[in-house]
């Protein structure tokens, strides 16, 4: 007798299969004819890629202009020892590769400049055959992530984009809602003013409600005056991108004509 919740070995399993439950064959092929754009090969970024890609994306553009650093190795799913110093694209596409070959991984080893979002993206969506059916914020700067979002609203490209991590503990206080229904964030707050300020309506966002955890010892200045860089946990940026990658693969299905 098979036991409770075995895999039948008559059933061939395949690295489709258990996606093929999920979504039907129907809505694996949307998924699978989809273009997803992600700004950012960070922490968010690098496992929100990697998600998407074993959630069968068929098409990835990433794009980031820094190389993996000894810090990354925490919380990047791109950084290891034998990985620090090459650069965060390549070594992002060759993870990707190796959970799916038949991929298309468009990469760019640039960072995203508020000035040349538009350009940036336009060129990229050219040489993915005219489409992006979702763009991915998971950069840092907020004058790049307003000219994205900008861009977003002006041209209706669907897009989510990622606040800030740093010194949150409680991933259950994570959740995903328009910009102007996010409280008790930072980040999210200068968003929201700003969005309104320059007329954008919506903005999905993953933000933490979490009021932020901080040591004093951790936020004393220097002597030169330099404040040393905001702690991150292992865990909540890796649980961010599964989150942001889960959001937009239940967008593919279902959204998808």
């Amino acid at each position: 007798m098979q036991e409770a919740g075995a895999t039948s070995t008559c059933n061939e399993e395949t690295p489709l299969s258990r996606l093929e439950a999920m979504w039907g064959a129907e809505g694996l092929e949307r998924v699978q004819n989809s273009t997803v754009m992600v700004l950012g090969v960070g922490g968010v970024g690098s496992n929100c890629i990697e998600a998407l890609a074993r959630g069968g994306v068929g098409t990835l553009i990433i794009v980031d202009g820094d190389a993996v650093a000894a810090s990354n190795i925490n919380r990047q799913a791109i950084a290891f020892t034998d990985t620090v110093g090459r650069r965060k694209v390549d070594v992002m596409r060759e993870m990707i590769h190796r959970i799916n070959p038949d991929a298309r991984v468009i990469a760019r080893d640039a960072f995203v400049r508020a000035d040349d979002v538009e350009a940036l993206i336009e060129d990229c969506r050219a040489k993915a055959d005219g489409r992006i059916d979702y763009l991915i914020d998971a950069i840092d700067t907020v004058s790049t992530k307003l000219s994205v979002a900008e861009f977003a609203e002006r041209t209706g490209m669907p897009l989510v984009s990622s606040m800030g991590g740093a010194m949150k503990l409680a991933p259950e206080r994570l959740r995903i809602a328009d910009v102007y229904e996010t409280r008790n964030d930072a980040l999210s707050r200068v968003m929201r003013k700003e969005c309104r300020k320059r007329g954008i309506s919506h903005l999905d966002v993953l933000y933490s409600d979490e009021e932020p955890f901080m040591r004093p010892l951790s936020t004393a200045a220097d002597g030169a005056g330099a404040r040393p860089p905001l702690g991150t946990a292992s865990y909540f940026p890796p649980i961010m991108g599964q989150m942001l990658a889960g959001f937009v693969i239940r967008k593919l299905v279902a959204d998808r004509a």
